[in-house]
């Protein structure tokens, strides 16, 4: 990295000055007529040395001078250097993105040892909103990120398919059955003895459905046994048996019952797994509530023995107010453990099977307070793993204008917007069904990163396929817009060559290759404040300068040495957009 280079040049500039000084800042002037890069470093240690700023600037300034990386240096005000960096450094730069096999080989790679991180986390039996949406979205572009600067990184899903919803659910889907709201033609039903029976012979017969409707029934039950909870009360009676059934395993009257359960968890996970797929997103470990409630009881109940846990009303709680937090019932009065208690099951699993350095847990900003007290808990349960635990915030999405019209109960459904967004592009491009695809996977995950991770969004539909403005389309179009120019230069056999000799560049050009030396740095950067925006932001600024350079500089009708130059600033540019479209978990196609 360039930054590196400079930071390097000024600390040996102040060892011959016989001066000690580590980490000198390293900034962008916002006016490109005051350099490339500038540094306060002289500033910084002049009061340390008995010196004055300016006098010391140019002290560093002689020595400095000695590195071929400056074409000129400067100070400017009480003592900042301003450097500009020589053309041919530029591409050399350029170069080593092009042309290595992992274009970070430059990066100083971050030893952040081994990460899991744990996101997504849909329950079965609900719906996958547009919030699961921008959680996937967020956890694919962090484990991205994070293995860009060489962390080895396990990613799991931990998902709800015990509790109360799945009860409600089945209730709903019961319910529905026998109000005859579920359209049954063309399906075999064996005939059955009781109305259980039937329900299970039902439930059996769907499984020729497709995968999305049989997820909006599954949808459609949990909506309608979730207001026959809240208003019926032989609704709720059995609800709450069905649920001790799930728990206890021990179903009796209500057998059938746990085959129904089997077979829609089932529905419910190969729907997830089609959702993954299509946004690009796989996991190492799929972990479930059903496979961690039994040990987080036992760990709770052993935590209630050396004091972390308490009694309270028949129920076991963590006194969280005693840390300035808050008490969360931990095992229910029913002995149930809560999500609370479940999660003291999950943690030291995961450190048993992949021992991590470190947890991130990419939940929204209501989980914040739960968070907070599920880790302390954890701290004092497991010493050994304290500390481990950090939740990443992302914000709400909501849409911003109108209403959704596709929705199962009151949820924003995720697969409904990206079916939206790609009906859209086809509408307004034209295009083939694949690259629709892409583009439209684009558009959606862009909108919700191009933004801070704990910022809310306000959805724009329109606004998120544009191929103008701050969009995933234009950085798309963007990249295709440099394959078309090197397909066309191949069909005349102008190769990209590599630049040699002294370079005379024009602003547009040097403004972009200016920016291709800065993503090592960028990515550096996006990984370590778990910041995708920052890549956003910085693909954004890319793509504009590029987009000037092409419209006003010839590149195929250039004379041979500029042609040659310029062909190199498109090839390295479209490395770059692909490389940095792809940290952002989005596909780049090469024609639009």
């Amino acid at each position: 990295m360039i930054k590196e280079e400079i930071r390097e040049a000024i600390q040996k500039a102040l060892a011959e000055l016989e001066i000690s000084f580590e980490n000198a800042s390293i900034d962008y002037p916002a006016d490109p007529e005051h350099g490339d890069y500038a540094t306060n470093v002289a500033l910084m240690v002049a009061k340390k040395v008995g010196k004055n700023p300016k006098a010391l600037a140019e002290e560093i300034i002689q020595k400095m001078r000695n590195s071929a990386l400056f074409d000129k240096l400067d100070i400017a005000g009480p003592g900042f250097i301003n450097m500009w960096i020589k053309n041919e450094e530029f591409v050399k730069v350029t170069d080593s993105l092009r042309n290595s096999k992992d274009q970070f080989d430059s990066l100083n790679k971050s030893n952040k040892g081994k990460i899991m991180v744990e996101f997504a986390h849909p329950n079965t039996h609900k719906a996958f909103h547009i919030g699961h949406l921008r959680n996937i979205t967020t956890g694919e572009s962090i484990v991205r990120l994070l293995e860009a600067v060489g962390a080895k990184v396990i990613r799991v899903n931990y998902q709800g398919d015990v509790g109360m919803h799945i009860a409600k659910a089945i209730h709903g889907l019961t319910m529905l059955i026998g109000e005859g709201e579920i359209d049954l033609k063309g399906l075999k039903i064996k005939d059955s003895s009781n109305d259980k029976d039937r329900v299970l012979e039902i439930v059996r017969a769907l499984e020729v459905w497709d995968i999305r409707k049989r997820m909006a029934l599954i949808g459609k039950a949990y909506s309608h046994g979730s207001k026959l909870f809240e208003e019926n009360k032989i609704s709720n009676a059995e609800i709450r048996q069905i649920n001790i059934a799930i728990y206890s395993g021990d179903w009796g009257i209500y057998k059938p019952y746990e085959e129904v359960y089997q077979i829609t968890r089932k529905w419910s996970l190969e729907y997830f797994d089609h959702i993954y797929k299509r946004v690009y997103t796989h996991f190492d470990r799929l972990y479930f509530e059903s496979e961690v409630y039994e040990a987080g009881r036992e760990n709770v109940l052993e935590g209630l023995k050396k004091g972390i846990f308490q009694k309270s009303d028949g129920a076991i709680i963590f006194p969280g107010s005693q840390y300035g937090l808050h008490d969360r019932v931990f095992i229910s009065s029913e002995g149930n453990p809560t999500y609370e208690g479940k999660d003291m099951g999950l943690a030291p699993l995961q450190h048993k099977e992949y021992h991590p350095d470190q947890i991130i847990h990419v939940l929204g900003p209501e989980q914040f307070g739960y968070t907070r007290v599920i880790f302390r808990a954890l701290d004092l349960l497991f010493p050994d793993d304290a500390g481990k635990q950090l939740h990443l915030v992302y914000g709400w999405v909501k849409l911003k204008h109108g209403k959704m019209s596709s929705r199962t109960g009151n949820v924003i459904l995720g697969e409904w917007l990206l079916d939206e967004a790609k009906k859209k592009i086809v509408e307004s491009y034209e295009t083939f069904d694949e690259i629709a695809e892409q583009i439209a996977v684009g558009a959606v995950k862009y909108s919700f990163l191009k933004v801070g991770l704990s910022q809310e969004i306000a959805f724009d539909l329109e606004e998120s396929i544009s191929l103008q403005g701050n969009s995933g389309p234009y950085l798309q179009y963007t990249y295709a817009r440099t394959q078309s120019v090197l397909e066309k230069a191949k069909s005349r056999n102008y190769a990209s060559k590599k630049i040699q000799g002294e370079l005379v560049l024009q602003p547009e050009e040097r403004d972009v290759l200016k920016q291709l030396v800065r993503f090592p740095e960028i990515v550096s950067e996006a990984a370590q404040r778990y910041a995708p925006h920052i890549v956003c932001t910085y693909l954004f600024d890319l793509a504009q300068a590029f987009n000037l350079f092409y419209q006003k500089l010839p590149i195929l009708k250039a004379e041979v040495k500029e042609r040659d130059i310029r062909l190199h600033i498109t090839e390295s540019t479209g490395i770059v957009l692909k490389r940095g479209l792809d940290l952002l978990g989005i596909r780049a196609p090469e024609k639009m």
